[in-house]
């Protein structure tokens, strides 16, 4: 528990590059891209600990695994940002419930541990609710608006709007602008 307390300490700190709270450590506020309708938040304080403890007792995983499965399992409504799965994982190393089975560069394996196991049984009930919540979001987004369409959708005006800030266009650039557009609606219509 002292370095639980010693790690929450930093955070608050801001010592991981948070924003002085402790959102990276899957606590107050998620800095995760939440794309459900209606507002409100995927997860609760402490929630995304167990999704994650949830993952890694699955099999283990890697960072992007964990923050592309999350998003498969949330319908795409909810994808935690690197800048907290990673925070995260390291606090639950630190805490002794998750370890690095392997490296390959960058890329940690996090696997968990028996502290790990106790902790998810203690909070079984919670991990089986925030299961339930991610599939009921899934469902609930499948019949309407495809997240994935709606983000591409985003991706796509930022990016107009980002060149057109950077200056005026020359010929040959409106041409490829338009015809990469152009391509893309004739992609669009034929999906």
């Amino acid at each position: 528990m002292h370095r639980y307390k010693q790690t929450m300490a930093r955070c608050m700190r801001g010592d991981r590059g948070g924003r002085g709270d402790w959102s990276e450590w899957g606590g107050r506020r998620h800095g995760g891209r939440h794309r459900a309708g209606g507002g409100g938040r995927m997860f609760d304080q402490g929630d995304l600990r167990l999704v994650v403890l949830s993952l890694i007792a699955e099999q283990p995983r890697h960072g992007y695994e964990l923050i592309k499965e999350i998003e498969a399992r949330s319908g795409g409504s909810y994808a935690p940002s690197p800048g907290v799965i990673y925070p995260l994982l390291t606090m639950l190393e630190e805490m002794g419930f998750a370890r690095m089975e392997a490296s390959e560069g960058a890329k940690k394996l996090y696997a968990i541990t028996t502290e790990g196991e106790a902790e998810l049984a203690e909070n079984r009930a919670a991990a089986e609710h925030l299961t339930a919540r991610m599939t009921a979001v899934r469902e609930s987004t499948s019949s309407g608006r495809a997240p994935q369409i709606v983000r591409a959708v985003e991706n796509l005006r930022t990016a107009l709007r980002l060149r057109m800030e950077r200056g005026p266009l020359n010929e040959t650039q409106i041409q490829a602008v338009a015809a990469a557009l152009d391509a893309a609606a004739q992609a669009i219509e034929r999906s």
